[in-house]
């Protein structure tokens, strides 16, 4: 197991192909200017030991040191034990709707977007609660099961999407039945489901499921992404609109946040409705709720006793630099010898 303790730094590597290119308008320029000032035989004799792969040769060691600085900074870090920790949380399930509606844009950049936002921050502010996803539409299906590992739970989320689901739809007492799977610790008083939907096109009796999911201990709590004014569902090519979904009759279809069946699903289940406009508010009152809950302590297993990583990036960019400073500066004999651009 690793971490990259500063990931910014990795922006710096657009430094290479800048300098590349530079040494290309360079090397150009060079050539150019010096079919002008003489022919290639008075060249030759002027500057006779001149070798184009040390050029070459000289920017890709400066590039490799430079790539080796930049992973320097990063501060790679290896865990070299894995343990077994106590840890105290709750078991939290998001249920996530990726039916063609959750693509309008009536808040940016689409419903299912930030869905996927709003969840995130949720993880990033989590302590040590578990979390699972499962994705639904016409059907639920499982996206990660119940775990301590955010980071995948994070990965998960950004490759979901409305094509992942043939069956359109939004089933979500499928979604309740399949989140009472996730829930395999029977001495777990707090089993929590979010449920991130604009709350349309339910089918089935969501009412009666709510209802026994609340008798198995699981608490409903219901995100409404979109707005009731609503907003056409576009259809896009390469990221551009080509058209909207249209009806039977050809009418454009407006989807709109159906928040009354989302707050009964939460009313009954235990749990309160929650408007997602705002990230920060919908972060600050999910942590809320989850630190006012009762904890149970579980074992998790994770990597301890990280090790810094950057001193031997450190020595390879300064192996490099010294290799460029002292032997390709120098008219080294051994690439002459090598004349792997035929050059006489």
């Amino acid at each position: 197991m690793y971490l990259l303790e500063e990931k910014i730094y990795f922006w710096l590597l657009l430094g290479i192909p800048i300098l590349i290119l530079l040494f290309l308008g360079v090397l150009i320029w060079k050539k150019t200017t010096q079919k002008k000032f003489a022919d290639a035989s008075l060249l030759k004799k002027l500057s006779p030991n001149q070798s184009v792969f040390k050029s070459i040769l000289k920017i890709i060691v400066i590039s490799l040191a430079l790539a080796c600085f930049v992973l320097a900074l990063v501060n790679p870090k290896v865990g070299t034990k894995l343990e077994t920790v106590k840890r105290e949380g709750v078991d939290v399930v998001f249920a996530i709707d990726v039916s063609k509606s959750m693509l309008a844009e009536d808040i940016a950049p689409n419903r299912l977007e930030k869905s996927k936002q709003l969840i995130t921050q949720i993880i990033n502010n989590l302590a040590s609660d578990r979390i699972g996803i499962i994705a639904y539409a016409g059907s639920a299906f499982p996206q990660l099961p119940i775990t301590t590992d955010y980071a995948s739970g994070k990965m998960f989320l950004q490759a979901m999407n409305t094509d992942m689901l043939s069956s359109q739809g939004t089933a979500i007492y499928e979604a309740i039945e399949l989140a009472k799977t996730y829930y395999n610790d029977e001495e777990q008083t707090n089993r929590v489901l979010f449920l991130v939907s604009d709350g349309e096109d339910h089918e089935g009796n969501v009412k009666t499921i709510a209802e026994e999911a609340s008798k198995e201990g699981i608490k409903i709590f219901t995100i409404g992404v979109g707005s009731e004014k609503g907003a056409p569902i576009p259809i896009k090519r390469n990221g551009i609109v080509q058209s909207y979904k249209k009806d039977n009759q050809g009418n454009t279809v407006i989807t709109k946040l159906n928040m009354t069946t989302l707050q009964e699903i939460a009313k009954e289940a235990n749990g309160t409705y929650i408007d997602g406009k705002n990230t920060a508010n919908v972060v600050e009152e999910v942590t809320t709720i989850l630190q006012n809950m009762d904890k149970k302590e579980f074992e998790a297993k994770q990597f301890a006793d990280f090790k810094d990583q950057f001193q031997w990036f450190l020595g390879a960019g300064l192996l490099l630099l010294f290799l460029d400073i002292f032997l390709l500066e120098r008219k080294t004999s051994w690439v002459k010898k090598l004349n792997l651009f035929n050059e006489q």
